[in-house]
């Protein structure tokens, strides 16, 4: 019997983490993650996995599994459930926050808490989760029983061995499972460039306490939201200090809500107040615990650099904590935050000059335990950039897996008959990108408007009389963005439009008209600028 493991995305990129597993026919879908959009990708606010090989086999979907709840591997879970309904299975805070966003999209969904090491079956899969640790509580790795032997997905992981909530990786249950088998194993890529092993996040609170405990006025200090245990920590060094603090940011407020409800985050009664009534208290007795540490342009942190916060205006003796280091690209906003916090002379530390990270990511020593505890016969590396991808493909070969491929989004591995096979371009696996309300492939708009940014746009409007075909309005020139403009242009572009609409058959078709303008404007800019400006025909029957 077939099994096919198809690559949605994550591969060659951070974010995106999404694939499937097929069984006779049947599916499962590991993970359903969005990415945050480059820099040069204007006006984008999310890019979603493809998700039309499955939508058009909805009927075929079992299951989809979380190993997490980060939003690369469920904030696209929202966009799913808009074509298919399906039941979804996680550890109970990755089900919580995958709960709230769905709602929020004003959608349902069949939601099935999971407990570590317990087997569970959907439909024709039967899987189980192992725990690991992560930069979030009740992260998991996913053993899953196909016809060709166990098939494993790691998932975000390293091997911390002193985690602020005791759940260690439980390499006993790896270890079980490797010398049972494992036939294929997914495995996290993001630190396997980075030599020896990550250090425990237990290491990043001793640091905090005695940036908080010599700050002579108020502390702000910015993380992920969904890193609970980073903003424990930060609550926990706080309190110690004596003082109050306050949640800020959406994000923020949400999750640490769910963490508090299932148990997962202690905030010291008496400590934790009302924003408003935090900043009736003197600087010095306070603490602010934020959203923002990714340089997000409307987030709190970003607002307040900028001096735009509704509610705080930073002073020179507030001390500024980004506990945490840039997602490949998102360098350039970060320190655009940090230089906007250092021009109002508040004291910044960061992950980059003083230890308030670490990774969450196992680095290289960290993987060849990990192959050598579940003893694969097969390897595929996922979640990374693609240079992270062959960086733990050469780990694998280090410790002799015997088969081992670097994929891209699209490609699939089969399992067949004992066999090991790659299937490139297997799916659809382009990017799909949301730009307000509008989800789809928005490529040819994201080009036009690097364009516009590019080169200007010129506007040309002509109008003509319905019944004759004479031009009676223009044609008009306005233009915007350009910087090199001959003096001369505007009437250059005025003289070629209006030959070119004279020689038009009468009457004159409207589309036709505005290929015309378009391309009798066009030649008039061709030579006369180095940049080509996006033109725009406007047709007016008058």
């Amino acid at each position: 019997m077939t099994v096919r493991v198809s690559f949605l995305g994550g591969l060659g990129e951070i974010g995106r983490n999404c694939a499937t597993i097929e069984i006779d026919g049947r599916l499962a879908m590991i993970d359903a993650g969005l990415m945050f959009p480059e820099e040069d990708m204007l006006g984008v606010d999310l890019i979603l996995p493809d998700f039309a090989s499955v939508i058009e086999r909805a009927g075929d979907l079992d299951a989809v599994l979380l190993t997490h709840g980060h939003e690369d591997h469920i904030g696209a879970l929202s966009y799913l459930l808009r074509e298919v309904n399906v039941p979804i299975y996680g550890t109970p805070l990755t089900l919580a926050l995958a709960q709230a966003r769905i709602e929020e999209a004003g959608l349902t969904a069949e939601m099935h808490p999971v407990e570590p090491r317990t087997w569970v079956e959907a439909g024709a899969f039967r899987f189980t989760f192992i725990p690991v640790t992560h930069s979030i509580p009740q992260a998991g790795g996913i053993a899953i029983e196909t016809p060709e032997g166990i098939v494993m997905h790691s998932g975000d992981f390293k091997l911390d061995p002193t985690p602020l909530d005791k759940r260690t990786a439980d390499l006993q249950t790896f270890a079980g499972f490797g010398r049972q088998g494992v036939r294929l194993l997914l495995a996290d890529s993001t630190n396997a460039e980075r030599p020896g092993v990550v250090p425990s996040e237990t290491t990043v609170g001793p640091r905090l306490r005695e940036i908080v405990a010599g700050a002579e006025g108020r502390v702000i200090i910015a993380c992920f939201a969904s890193h609970v245990h980073r903003v424990q920590q930060a609550i926990d060094a706080v309190v110690a200090d004596g003082r109050k603090f306050a949640f800020i940011g959406r994000s923020m407020l949400r999750v640490s809500e769910i963490a508090g409800r299932l148990g997962l985050l202690e905030t010291h009664e008496g400590h934790l107040v009302e924003l408003s009534d935090l900043l009736d208290l003197p600087p010095e007795k306070t603490a602010v615990i934020s959203t923002g540490s990714q340089g997000e342009p409307f987030a709190a942190l970003s607002l307040m650099a900028a001096g735009e916060h509704r509610s705080i205006k930073l002073d020179p003796n507030d001390t500024v904590i980004i506990s945490a280091t840039p997602i490949p690209g998102n360098e350039t906003k970060v320190s655009r935050v940090i230089n906007n916090l250092i021009r109002q002379k508040v004291s910044v530390f960061h992950g980059r000059n003083t230890h308030v990270h670490v990774s969450g990511h196992a680095a290289a020593d960290e993987l060849l335990t990990f192959y050598n505890v579940v003893k694969p016969q097969a390897l595929i590396p996922v979640h990374g950039e693609y240079s992270h991808m062959v960086a733990n493909a050469a780990l694998g070969e280090k410790v002799g897996i015997e088969e081992i491929a670097v994929l891209e989004d699209g490609d699939a591995v089969v399992l067949e008959n004992g066999g090991f096979r790659v299937e490139r371009r297997a799916v659809p696996a382009s990017y799909v990108y949301v730009d307000g309300s509008g989800v789809g492939d928005l490529e040819g708009v994201i080009r036009d408007r690097r364009h516009l940014a590019d080169g200007g746009v010129v506007i040309v409007t002509v109008g003509i009389d319905q019944r004759t075909g004479d031009v009676v309005i223009g044609p008009e020139v306005d233009s915007h963005g350009l910087t090199d403009e001959p003096k001369d242009l505007h009437d250059l572009i005025v003289e070629r439009v209006a030959k070119g609409v004279e020689s038009l058959e009468r009457p004159i078709d409207m589309d036709t008209l505005r290929r015309r303008i378009r391309n009798s404007a066009g030649r008039a800019l061709k030579g006369k600028m180095r940049k080509r400006p996006f033109v725009v025909p406007v047709a007016i029957e008058v």
